[in-house]
């Protein structure tokens, strides 16, 4: 088996292809995002509209891309672009546009006050092949101070914990899924 290698993306349509496959079964993305078909729209989206200015990383394996990773830098915004709102009621509806306007909120409060990076996304379109792992090590290599994570899936705790990230709340989004908080220290 070929290693995994960890290279900058600056293609935001593949990396939204790779987090869309990464992401089909994720309980907040099914909470946002009704129709798996959107997903991919989606997380272009986001990517495009959203997440600007994000550090995009791609793990691949014989040049295929096999997960992605999604940085934001301490201080950058996630200040949308004019029209998204409207672009977000066409891809997800108005239920979902609401439900991710509400998840946003939510994720925003909880953020800690200091200056960090954000990982705001990092999924394994093949997971057990150590997309995640490589990732994350390339990730925190870059990393200059604290770093902090929503993690939408309680079974990758124990991962996040392994490279410093500790638990230090949970978002329980009404009617919804929980996301635990985790932060990793400077």
């Amino acid at each position: 088996m070929s290693p995994v290698e960890v290279i900058p993306a600056s293609d935001r349509d593949v990396v939204a292809h790779v987090l869309a496959t990464a992401f089909a079964d994720d309980p907040v993305i099914r909470w946002v995002v009704a129709d798996p078909v959107d997903d991919r729209t989606f997380f272009t989206a986001v990517l495009r509209h959203e997440l600007t200015d994000a550090v995009l990383d791609l793990a691949v394996v014989d040049g295929r891309p096999i997960g992605a990773a999604v940085w934001q830098r301490p201080g950058q915004s996630t200040a949308q672009q004019p029209g998204t709102d409207e672009l977000f009621i066409e891809i997800l509806g108005m239920a979902g546009a609401v439900r991710a306007g509400e998840l946003d909120r939510l994720c925003e409060e909880a953020r800690p006050a200091e200056p960090h990076w954000y990982l705001a996304d990092l999924g394994a379109a093949e997971p057990g092949r150590g997309a995640g792992g490589a990732l994350l090590r390339a990730g925190l290599d870059r990393v200059d101070g604290p770093a902090y994570l929503e993690s939408s899936n309680e079974v990758n705790i124990p991962i996040y914990e392994r490279y410093g990230f500790a638990v230090t709340g949970v978002i329980e989004v009404p009617d919804g899924p929980k996301l635990w908080t985790m932060y990793r220290p400077g």
